[in-house]
C-alpha cells in the first residue's frame, strides 16, 4: 500500500504552487508592461524622426525633395543601420528615400491621408522585424501650391529585442533564486514548526515497540490534547487488559474445584466413570489452557518488547520433530532473520503450536513454515506467518466451519477441535488475520496468519 505523503510535503506543496504561480504571473505580466513601454518609446523615437525629417525637407517646383542638412553619421545615411526614412507622394510613388535604402526594399503600407498616422511591425526578409511609422501631411512647396505626402520611418527592433530577452533572463532568474530562498525558509520554518509532531511520532514508535510505557509532556497546545488523549487510552486499554486477565484466571481457578468434586463423586469405575473421566479431562485442559492465557497478556500489543522469532521457530520445530516421531517428518523454516512479534512470546507459541501441531498430524511427510515482515500493511497485520503442509487439506466448504469451536475437518480423527477455534480468537485479539487455502507447492493445506509485528533491533528478545 502506497504511503500518503508527509504534512511537510504536503504543506510545501500546498505553499509553493501558488508562489511559483504568483511569481510567474508576475514575471508575465511585468513583461507585457516592460514590452509596451519600449514599443513607446520606440514609436516616440520615430515620432522624432519624422519631425526632423519634415523639418529638414525641401521640395522644389519639379516636386523634387531632398534633405539638405542629413548628417553624415546619422543612421539614415549609412547603409545597413537598421533605420530607414522614405517620403511617397498621394498616389504612393517614392520622392525620397534614406541612403539607408540604397539596398533593401522596403514596403511601408498604404499613404496616409493629411492628419493620419499610423505605427506597426512587419517581418522582412532574413527574419528581421521592423517597426514602422507613417504621418500623413500636406506640404506647401510654394505659394499657394501644395501637395500631399506621407513621411515613414523604420527602425530594426533586434537591438530592442535583445534588450527584452535579457531582461527576461534577468527576470526569471531573480524571481527563481527568490523564490527559491522562500522555499528554503519556508522549509526550515516548517522543520522547526512540526519538530513536535516528529517527536509525538517518535514517542509512539517507542510506546509500539515496547520501550516507552506512555507519552510524555510539554507538547504545544494543539497537540497537548492528542498525547493526554493517547495516555488515556494506553491507561485504560492496560486496565481492560488487567481486568480481562483477572476475570479469566478467576473464572477458570473457581472451575477447577467444582470439577475436582465431580470427578471425586463419579469415581465409580465402568464405562459411564470412564466418559465421565474423559470428558472431565477435556474441560480441566480447557481450563489449564485459559489459566495459561489469563497469565499472558491477552492478545496485548502496545508497550511490548518485540520477540523475534526465528529462535522461538527452532524450538517449535525440535518439539514438533520430538512429539510426532512416528512419522518421516520433514519441518522446512524460512525465517526473516530479523521478523518480530509484537505482543506475548506465550501467545505466539501458542498459535505456531497449535499450527504446526495440526499440520504435522495431516501431513504426508512435510511442514513448512514461513515468517516474513510485509512493512506496507498495518502494524496489526504486519508480520506474515505461513504455515503450510502436504496432506489431504481442507475443503473450501470447511475453512470457516473448522474455526468453530468444537468442530474439526473429520469428526473420526482426534482431538476436541479447540485448536483453530483458540487460533483464531487469539489473532482477533491481536487485530490479526487468519485465513485458510491450498498450499500451491505442497498442495495441502495453506494457514495464512498475519499479526503485529516489526523488524526487530537491539531492544527485540528472544523467546
Amino acid at each position: 500500500m502506497r504511503r500518503a505523503p508527509s504534512v511537510t510535503r504536503r504543506l510545501v506543496i500546498a505553499i509553493a504552487v501558488p508562489l511559483v504561480l504568483f511569481f510567474a504571473l508576475t514575471v508575465a505580466v511585468l513583461d507585457n508592461v516592460f514590452r509596451q513601454q519600449a514599443a513607446l518609446a520606440l514609436r516616440q523615437e520615430l515620432e522624432q524622426q519624422i519631425v526632423a525629417l519634415v523639418t529638414d525637407a525641401q521640395m522644389d517646383r519639379a516636386g523634387h525633395i531632398e534633405v539638405p542638412s542629413l548628417a553624415p553619421d546619422s543612421r539614415l545615411s549609412r547603409s545597413g543601420s537598421g533605420q530607414f526614412a522614405l517620403v511617397r507622394n498621394q498616389h504612393g510613388q517614392m520622392l525620397w528615400h534614406s541612403p539607408s535604402m540604397d539596398d533593401v526594399t522596403l514596403d511601408a503600407g498604404p499613404g496616409m491621408e493629411p492628419g493620419q498616422s499610423t505605427f506597426f511591425y512587419r517581418q522582412v526578409l532574413g527574419g528581421a522585424q521592423l517597426a514602422i511609422l507613417s504621418r500623413g501631411l500636406q506640404w506647401e512647396y510654394s505659394a499657394g501650391r501644395s501637395a500631399d505626402l506621407t513621411f515613414s520611418v523604420a527602425e530594426d527592433t533586434s537591438a530592442q529585442q535583445a534588450r527584452l530577452w535579457q531582461l527576461r533572463r534577468r527576470m526569471v532568474g531573480g524571481f527563481s533564486m527568490l523564490a527559491t530562498l522562500l522555499l528554503a525558509a519556508l522549509g526550515w520554518q516548517l522543520h522547526r514548526a512540526l519538530a513536535p509532531v516528529r517527536r509525538l511520532e517518535q514517542e509512539i514508535g517507542e510506546v509500539e515497540s515496547g520501550t516507552r510505557a506512555a507519552l510524555s509532556a510539554g507538547y504545544p497546545r494543539e497537540l497537548d490534547g492528542v498525547a493526554d488523549s493517547l495516555n488515556m487510552l494506553l491507561s485504560s486499554e492496560r486496565a481492560r487488559i488487567a481486568r480481562y486477565r483477572d476475570s479469566l484466571g478467576n473464572l477458570a481457578h473457581g472451575l477447577k474445584t467444582p470439577l475436582a468434586v465431580i470427578r471425586a463423586a463419579l469415581s465409580g469405575g465402568g464405562a459411564v466413570g470412564a466418559a465421565v473421566d474423559q470428558e472431565i479431562d477435556r474441560i480441566t485442559r480447557i481450563v489449564d489452557h485459559q489459566l495459561q492465557r489469563a497469565a499472558g497478556s491477552g492478545g496485548a500489543s502496545l508497550g511490548q518488547v518485540p520477540v523475534l522469532v526465528a529462535p522461538l521457530c527452532a524450538e517449535l520445530r525440535s518439539a514438533m520433530l520430538r512429539v510426532h516421531g512416528q512419522k518421516d517428518l520433514q519441518i522446512d523454516l524460512e525465517i526473516e532473520a530479523q521478523a518480530a512479534f509484537l505482543g506475548d512470546a506465550g501467545d505466539l507459541i501458542e498459535l505456531l503450536g497449535n499450527l504446526l501441531d495440526n499440520a504435522c498430524k495431516w501431513c504426508g511427510s512435510r511442514v513448512q513454515l514461513l515468517a516474513r515482515i510485509d512493512a506496507e500493511s498495518p502494524l496489526a497485520r504486519r508480520l506474515v506467518l505461513i504455515v503450510q503442509d502436504d496432506g489431504p487439506g481442507i475443503a473450501p466448504q470447511n475453512r470457516e466451519r473448522v474455526l468453530g469451536r468444537g468442530v474439526r475437518a473429520d469428526e473420526h480423527a482426534p482431538g476436541h477441535g479447540l485448536g483453530l477455534a483458540m487460533v483464531s480468537d487469539t489473532v482477533a485479539q491481536y487485530g490479526g488475520e487468519l485465513s485458510i487455502d491450498v498450499a500451491e507447492l505442497l498442495g495441502g493445506a495453506r494457514m495464512n496468519l498475519r499479526l503485529p509485528g516489526r523488524l526487530g533491533g537491539p531492544a527485540a528478545v528472544v523467546a
